[in-house]
């Protein structure tokens, strides 16, 4: 079963930025589909950012702030954020589903879509 687990979270000032990373154990996560979500108090959790090959999709609240890339060395899907803002305060959680699934293909697609989870990390952005 693939597992995952987040890093990189933090307190950090509006037009900082901060950089998480969703690392994988057991298994290669190439071979997944790998999203980025997160989920502010009292909201729906919302899907950010994927990658799954060479395709790459952002949600347009994060699009030219955030960038998603994988390190295939250390295995981990890495989300650089950058210009950061108030309202991008929330619980960061990656998830994973076999690459096969229609998730990240088109757009991050819903939370529905994927299979495994990490256990989330904290972002707060203020001053």
């Amino acid at each position: 079963q693939l597992q995952l687990v987040e890093s990189g979270g933090g307190l950090v000032q509006p037009g900082g930025s901060l950089r998480l990373s969703c690392a994988a154990s057991g298994f290669t996560l190439d071979n997944y589909a790998i999203g980025w979500f997160r989920q502010a108090p009292g909201k729906e959790r919302e899907g950010i950012s994927c990658i799954r090959d060479n395709f790459r999709a952002y949600a347009d609240s994060v699009k030219g702030r955030f960038t998603i890339s994988r390190d295939n060395a250390k295995n981990t899907v890495n989300l650089q954020m950058n210009s950061l803002k108030p309202e991008d305060t929330a619980v960061y959680y990656c998830a994973g589903v076999w690459k096969a699934s229609p998730a990240c293909s088109i757009s991050v697609a819903s939370p529905g879509r994927y299979e495994y989870w990490g256990q989330g990390t904290q972002v707060t952005v203020s001053s």
